[in-house]
């Protein structure tokens, strides 16, 4: 009988199955050999999902900031058609944000938030399409958008149906930088 990751009947190893994780991360799975270095626009592709992956597992596991503004909502901005939870990754991030937005002396409350609430739980209570902003407006910024695999699929905005292939689906707006009744 046959166990898996076992020997088969001639004494030799068989190769253990690899799970789909491992397609996210850059560790080499040893019974595999490597394979050749290819840079076509595919491997960067999907190095950059990859990438994104950890991002995004990284981001669900951490605490994040999460200012309020004076009416005790969380604080987001709409552009694009989308409402961005504004979030950042330490209080430096936020006095930067503070900062740039010319709003430095005042008072700045904030909580911290998981990662993952956030996306699981704060963006669908937003009205309309939601994502989460980390570090806004900082060159490390990173946008976590309202699509499938980042937000729960009731509140994903399917691209193939915002009518981007005709013009009609959402369009760039201004920024309005006010708090969301969440």
């Amino acid at each position: 009988m046959k166990d898996h990751g076992g020997e088969n009947e001639h004494g030799t190893p068989e190769p253990q199955p690899v799970s789909r994780l491992s397609e996210l991360m850059d560790v080499p799975d040893p019974a595999v050999p490597p394979a050749p270095v290819e840079s076509g626009p595919e491997d960067r592709v999907a190095a950059a999902r990859r990438g994104f992956a950890r991002l995004l597992g990284e981001f669900r596991r951490t605490a994040v900031l999460v200012p309020f503004d004076e009416r005790e909502s969380l604080w987001t901005a709409d552009f694009n058609g989308v409402r961005w939870i504004c979030a950042f990754s330490d209080e430096e991030a936020l006095a930067r944000f503070a900062v740039a937005r010319g709003e430095a002396g005042r008072a700045w409350p904030y909580r911290t938030i998981l990662g993952a609430r956030l996306l699981d739980v704060m963006v669908p209570m937003l009205p309309g399409p939601g994502g989460v902003a980390l570090d806004a407006g900082s060159a490390d910024g990173t946008l976590f958008p309202p699509v499938a695999g980042i937000v729960p699929d009731e509140v994903a905005v399917d691209l193939l149906d915002t009518g981007a292939e005709t013009g009609t689906g959402m369009e760039i707006g201004a920024e309005t930088g006010t708090g969301a009744g969440v």
